[in-house]
């Protein structure tokens, strides 16, 4: 049976494809997945070619086998049986359909989640919409974009119960308590 790509809007890029391992087909693979090995819990990915991920041309491939090397990951999919075959997917992105990543646990959540939530102060000031998240060495850090025409940026530190007072998905609001002049 043939399946249909997944709908961007409803897919995450876990990884991408790297160059090619040996002679039989492997590939060392960049997992953007937290941990890095959670790449391997994925065995079936939507591999879309380098450049193409706006026009989402690419097929589904099933993983046959991992393995870990000393600085990184390297997989061999149905299909790619030699270095040729395997040098034609080096840059292609790695995408997973949202429905197979686990549910978050209560209290945690998946960056794309927050981005686009509204952001908050516990006044009821406005302070604009995540744009995306930044990991730092300390914590992970909201930047906000104002929606008031301003075009001001704002760096929020992800740190529940001190700055991050409550998060509704549901209502795609996050509320804060940090000083409104930072």
């Amino acid at each position: 049976m043939v399946k249909n790509p997944p709908n961007p809007a409803e897919s995450v890029v876990v990884g991408t494809f790297g160059r090619a391992f040996g002679i039989k087909g492997w590939c060392w693979v960049t997992s953007y997945t937290r941990p890095i090995d959670g790449i391997t819990q994925y065995r079936e990915w939507f591999v879309v070619p380098q450049g193409g991920a706006a026009g989402l041309q690419g097929l589904w491939m099933k993983v046959a086998t991992f393995a870990s090397q000393s600085n990184g990951i390297v997989a061999k999919l149905q299909g790619v049986d030699n270095r040729t075959q395997a040098e034609a997917l080096t840059g292609a992105q790695i995408l997973v359909p949202v429905q197979a990543f686990p549910k978050p646990a209560e209290g945690e959540y998946y960056w794309r989640d927050l981005v686009g939530c509204q952001v908050v102060h516990v006044s009821g000031q406005l302070f604009g919409v995540v744009q995306e998240l930044i990991e730092t060495g300390a914590n992970d850090v909201l930047v906000v974009q104002s929606t008031d025409g301003e075009k001001r940026e704002r760096l929020i530190p992800f740190i529940p119960d001190t700055v991050l007072i409550a998060i509704d998905l549901t209502r795609r609001v996050i509320t804060v308590d940090w000083d409104p002049e930072f």
